[in-house]
């Protein structure tokens, strides 16, 4: 219950806090678990309360490009337009740092709607924010070089586990950019010529 009141949209509504608290079930995953899979039924909407995951989008190849993050507090906008539609997911949700996740059954996300104006607030929100972030995916990849991509994927991170230490390996950084595992490694090596990088086995840190 105290996870969810550090939450601001929920502040405001102890009851809406109740709720969520009474129908939602409550489970830890670690890093590099799938909390959903495309083409998957949803059958629950997650929400962090701690730790964060990072969302994807895969194409017929298999090749993989972020979409945006989910940190503590937020949850995945897809997964509630897809569950209130009954329609199986169109992303992948994979765990970025060890997460605390609470799933409330998508029966209860319309019922919520109607009783509870924090709650879409709370929709409202996220959907705001994670348009934004796609207009920002869209532009990157349509307008910036793969080296700039990479360069402001690596201060996500950073920024996201507040440290400039990064656990992380070459081939998950081109799988997030939707580019070849080849082309990272060779523009980290420039990175770290330029003095803007150090690397090191499966670590990188940001100068």
């Amino acid at each position: 219950m105290d996870v969810l009141n550090s939450i601001t949209a929920f502040q405001s509504s102890p009851e809406l806090r109740e709720k969520l608290y009474e129908y939602s079930t409550v489970q830890t995953f670690k890093e590099g678990d799938v909390i959903l899979n495309e083409c998957a039924n949803i059958r629950a909407i997650p929400i962090v309360t701690r730790g964060s995951m990072r969302v994807l989008r895969t194409d017929e190849d298999g090749r993989e490009i972020l979409l945006y993050y989910i940190r503590a507090g937020e949850s995945c906008i897809m997964s509630f337009l897809g569950g209130l539609h009954q329609e199986e997911s169109k992303v992948k949700a994979v765990v970025e740092e060890e997460a605390e996740i609470y799933f409330l059954p998508v029966e209860k996300v319309g019922l919520f709607i109607k009783e509870y104006p924090e709650w879409l607030d709370y929709i409202f929100r996220l959907y705001h924010k994670r348009f934004e972030e796609l207009l920002e995916v869209v532009n990157a990849v349509a307008f910036r070089k793969t080296d700039e991509r990479l360069l402001q994927l690596l201060r996500k991170k950073a920024a996201l586990t507040n440290s400039n230490n990064l656990q992380v390996t070459h081939e998950q950084l081109a799988n997030e950019l939707g580019t070849a595992r080849a082309v990272v490694s060779r523009l980290l090596k420039q990175l770290e010529a330029d003095g803007t990088v150090k690397l090191g086995r499966n670590k990188i840190s940001l100068m």
